[in-house]
Formats: C-alpha cells, sequence, structure tokens
C-alpha cells in the first residue's frame, strides 16, 4: 500500500490525522509505533528524526510528511475524496485553516502542557506554566463557545480540517482537564457530535485500550 502512517492510537495529533483518512476511505497501511521500545524508537528516528507523531509515509511519490495539518493537506492535495477537508473557495480555505491553527496552537498546546506535567516526578513540576496554559485555555474555550453557539461544525454547516484539530483536542480536555458540560455547553454538544462522526468514532474505538494511561 502506498501510504504508511506511522502513529500511536494514545496521540491526539494522531486521532486528528486518522480522522481525514476515514472520512475519505482513503486506503492506508497504519504503522503503530512504540516509543518506549528501543528498537521501534530508533527505526522510527531514522524516518523522521524529531521523533514525533504522526508521519505519513508515501512510498509512491518517495515523500515523508510529518505533522497532522500538513498531512491533511497532503492528502487533500494528492489523494483527495468525496470529503473535501478543505474548501475549494479561497475564502473558506482560509477560515478552516485559521480554525485549525486556533485548536491545535491555543487549545491543544495548552491542554498538552498541563497533562504532560502530571506525568513528572512530583519535584520537578511547574505549577506556574500548568497556571498559565490553563488561563489560555480557558480564553480559547470562551472564544469557540461563543463561535459554536451558531455552527454545526467548526466553520458553519460543512465539516473539514479544523473539526479534525478540534475533535481530539475537546476529548481530552473533557477527559482529563476540565468537563465541558457546564460552562461550556455549545462546545459540549459539539464534542457530542464529534465523537458521533464515523471517522473519530472509528478512531477513539482504536484507542480505548490505551486511555486508560491518560493521567487525569
Amino acid at each position: 500500500m502506498a501510504l504508511t502512517l506511522y502513529f500511536h492510537p494514545l496521540a491526539s495529533f494522531c486521532h486528528k490525522a486518522l480522522i481525514a483518512l476515514y472520512e475519505n476511505d482513503t486506503p492506508f497501511t497504519p504503522h503503530f509505533v512504540d516509543l518506549m521500545d528501543e528498537g521501534q524508537n530508533a527505526a522510527f528516528k531514522r524516518l523522521w528524526p524529531i521523533g514525533k507523531f504522526p508521519v505519513l509515509r508515501d512510498d509512491t511519490l518517495d515523500r515523508t510528511i510529518p505533522e497532522s495539518t500538513t498531512i491533511i493537506e497532503y492528502l487533500a492535495q494528492y489523494y483527495p475524496g468525496s470529503s473535501n477537508l478543505i474548501p475549494d473557495d479561497a475564502e473558506a480555505a482560509f477560515e478552516t485553516r485559521g480554525l485549525d491553527r486556533f485548536y491545535d496552537l491555543h487549545i491543544h498546546e495548552p491542554m498538552q502542557k498541563i497533562i504532560v506535567d502530571r506525568l513528572r516526578p512530583e519535584g520537578q513540576r511547574d505549577k506556574l506554566c500548568v497556571e498559565q496554559a490553563r488561563n489560555v485555555l480557558r480564553t480559547a474555550l470562551g472564544i469557540a463557545e461563543k463561535d459554536m453557539a451558531r455552527r454545526t461544525w467548526a466553520t458553519g454547516e460543512r465539516f473539514g480540517m479544523a473539526d479534525c484539530a478540534a475533535a481530539p483536542t475537546l476529548f481530552y480536555v473533557n477527559m482529563a482537564v476540565m468537563p465541558l458540560i457546564g460552562a461550556y455547553p455549545n462546545l459540549s454538544a459539539y464534542l457530542d457530535r464529534l465523537t458521533e462522526r464515523p471517522s473519530y468514532a472509528r478512531a477513539l474505538i482504536e484507542a480505548e485500550p490505551f486511555l486508560k494511561h491518560v493521567p487525569k
């Protein structure tokens, strides 16, 4: 098979890439990488020395594509399907890309900082960094909450790349950082729609055996 996705089913950015692949039933080979395994870690870093998930390998075009947003852009250009995750219209595409970055940088990133800090030994935790991350997260969630009061999906009535970004981000925020249902009812309802979407439901089923490892 031409495409291989190197990933871990617990990694939120991998969920984002998987949603895009599943949305269009794009044929690919999933390659699970356990970074705790010395041999697998070394092999993965030979492919992508940065060593971060996800990475897409296209043997047909001899390309290695890291980073979830870049992977979705690459799939849209070289392996398009019936679900156009990046609109053809320039203005709509601009909004989609903007919201994709919003969810990644202002919700996903602080969420990860909070969760990763819990994995550190007690004496190495950074309370100030966590509190700063929480403040950024609350501000960004407030912005998204207002937007989703009048939208079905991130940009309106059409599912796209920004929703691929929002799904795992909001899932882990709700699961491990703060429940959305009370303070963010619009986002909570949006998350329900995202988790019911067949593409993300499939990714979550695959992640289920690993979710117990997420520190809460």
